[in-house]
């Protein structure tokens, strides 16, 4: 499972979201930007910065 938290991005941000392919990360991530951040451009370094900061989430042991 993959994970992203956008505090990583937005200092105390809560927001966090889970998938199994990134592609489908991002797309939430960006959708979150807009919504809640009111982001209107999300240029492509902005999903490099989203990419770099999603991470393999280790599975219960």
């Amino acid at each position: 499972m993959r994970l992203f938290e956008c505090a990583t991005l937005v200092p105390g941000c809560q927001w966090h979201t889970r998938a199994e392919e990134e592609a489908e990360v991002v797309r939430r991530a960006v959708e979150h930007l807009r919504e809640v951040h009111g982001e209107t451009l999300v240029r492509e370094n902005m999903v490099e910065n989203i990419k770099a900061r999603i991470r393999q989430e280790n599975p219960a042991a």
